[in-house]
């Protein structure tokens, strides 16, 4: 390189001119086919994509649009399907409250007709065991009865005997 000349701090000779000229030239050259091959078309490239960028955005705003009106669509027929439901309930309460009713009455009734067919089953029973009872204790009297006969008395006084219980068991009451 060049020395500068005293009191410089650089040379500016011609070669730096020349030098500096080609730059600028060199540098023009480069700035025009940047903006010829690049800036136009990366701008062109950005200008469509803004584009397509803004019509997602419209389409988006669009989608929510009919989104908001689904949703307002889908609370009032939520709304309404809760109503129906309240209606519903209240109506199956209403039947489940007059069946009950009716079934416990049902069932009570039932109980009384229970009730009286056990009491008068109780008494076909206790007027069964109350004859089965006197034919027993006639039966096993009559065998004592001949039994003593046999050993202590005669045949006639065994017959008189014999009817004398009998008449006084024919008048025999049982306590019931």
């Amino acid at each position: 390189m060049l020395a500068a000349a005293e009191g410089r701090m650089f040379a500016l000779d011609t070669q730096t001119f020349i030098q500096v000229g080609a730059q600028i030239i060199n540098l023009a050259i480069l700035a025009f086919f940047m903006v010829r091959f690049l800036y136009k078309p990366v701008r062109n490239a950005l200008a469509k994509r803004a584009e397509k960028v803004q019509a997602m955005l419209d389409e988006a705003a669009g989608e929510m649009a009919e989104v908001a009106e689904l949703k307002a669509t889908y609370k009032r027929k939520i709304e309404e399907v809760q109503g129906e439901r309240d209606e519903i309930l209240s109506e199956a309460r209403r039947l489940a409250s007059e069946t009950s009713i009716r079934l416990i009455s049902e069932a009570k009734k039932e109980a009384e007709h229970i009730k009286e067919r056990a009491a008068a089953g109780m008494e076909l029973e206790w007027e069964r065991a109350e004859s089965d009872m006197r034919a027993a204790i006639i039966d096993i009297s009559s065998i004592m009865a001949e039994k003593m006969v046999k050993l202590s008395m005669s045949k006639e006084a065994g017959d008189k005997l014999f009817d004398e219980t009998i008449s006084d068991l024919e008048g025999f009451k049982w306590k019931g």
